[in-house]
């Protein structure tokens, strides 16, 4: 089997009983190892992580986590990390941490006889978003894209990196709480299949010819399995601390949608 999750968001200072959250997702990877081939976490693992050029003592209250990672990978699973539009700032850390293969970039694979296109899909958009979307959706799409050209640039990453731990974490974590907060108080729904960015970006790719079996994403928190083309079907993973849903693929190339019940 192959499973996908996304959307932990561990750490986030709106979710109560941090550790036990935690805690959950460890025994969720501890039930896919049971037969697992490969697990892809497709972004926003963490609700803030940074790599400071100082010693960040904080990141251990994620050492449960990584153990768990480095143990899978000593069974042989591979796990590949997706950066999210939250846990983007990892400089090599995460990576020696978990013994986990780090992705910056979305990415298509073949298993099972099946074309997936993976990524955790912040900034995926259409070539022509712009004519799907009143003015006033417009400008919040680009001041999404612009805050994540920020958050990207490699100079401010390099000034952020210089802080103390202990300020950057506050501002980060905080910063974070607030969308959380916002997001729960005003959840944003699946917009229907003739406005979802997503769907709207694996249709233009249906059109242009790149076909892919699965095209499967993280970041919008919704839970959707929908078929766009012959053969071709759009996957939002839901996420991993309201609704713990996830996928998996098994060895005969269907891809099935799942919610963990412990």
């Amino acid at each position: 089997m192959i499973y996908f999750l996304s959307d932990a968001h561990l750490g986030s200072l709106a979710i109560e009983r941090g550790y036990a959250h935690q805690k959950k997702l460890i025994d969720l990877l501890e039930e896919m190892s049971k037969d697992a081939v490969s697990i892809y976490i497709l972004g926003d693992t963490f609700d803030f992580w940074f790599e400071y050029f100082i010693h960040d003592k904080s990141k251990r209250q994620y050492s449960p986590f990584c153990k768990e990672l480095r143990k899978l990978a000593k069974k042989g699973i591979h796990v590949h990390l997706f950066a999210g539009n939250h846990d983007l700032w990892t400089f090599g850390g995460l990576s020696h941490l978990t013994d986990a293969e780090v992705h910056f970039e979305p990415c298509t694979i073949k298993r099972y006889g099946k074309t997936l296109y993976l990524a955790h899909g912040d900034g995926i958009l259409p070539e022509d978003w712009e004519t799907y979307y009143p003015s006033r959706v417009r400008r919040k799409i680009r001041r999404f894209m612009f805050l994540r050209k920020v958050f990207h640039s490699p100079t401010l990453q390099f000034f952020f990196r210089c802080l103390p731990p202990k300020i950057g974490n506050y501002f980060g974590y905080n910063w974070a709480k607030r969308s959380r907060l916002k997001e729960i108080a005003n959840p944003c729904p699946y917009k229907g299949e003739h406005k979802e960015e997503l769907v709207l970006f694996a249709k233009e790719q249906e059109k242009q010819g790149n076909h892919r079996d699965y095209y499967i994403f993280g970041h919008r928190h919704i839970d959707l399995d929908l078929q766009i083309a012959n053969n071709s079907r759009v996957v939002i993973l839901g996420d991993c601390f309201q609704q713990w849903t996830y996928a998996k693929l098994d060895n005969h190339g269907r891809l099935t949608m799942h919610t963990y019940e412990q």
